[in-house]
């Protein structure tokens, strides 16, 4: 195995590494099947596919999930939480770029 390649166990602290099966990540969330697969539809979360077709989903996404149940659970549609997530996300986002952005200014101009 190459230095490069990631071993089976780097896999387990990677955010994106879709380790959880449907049946497993409807679990964990207390959740059905069928409302992971309606996030899917609503493009929040897309599943990457295992050899054999099935659905397996990142921490990322089960976390995802997990605030579009609180939202849902709150009385807003599936549609709409799944809209102020990827918004929530933006804002995240757009966030950590203007610290990044800061952070580069301050320490390229110390006297400002």
């Amino acid at each position: 195995m190459a230095a490069d390649d990631p071993t089976p166990s780097s896999n387990l602290d990677d955010d994106d590494y879709p380790a959880y099966t449907m049946g497993r990540a409807a679990e964990m969330l207390g959740t059905t099947p069928a409302f992971l697969r309606a996030l899917g539809e609503a493009r929040l979360i897309v599943p990457l596919r295992s050899e054999g077709g099935h659905r397996r989903y990142s921490r990322y996404q089960l976390r995802l999930a997990g605030r579009a149940r609180e939202l849902v659970d709150q009385g807003t549609s599936v549609e709409s939480a799944c809209r102020i997530i990827i918004l929530e996300d933006q804002l995240e986002e757009a966030r950590r770029i203007n610290e990044e952005l800061r952070n580069r200014e301050t320490s390229s101009n110390p006297d400002a």
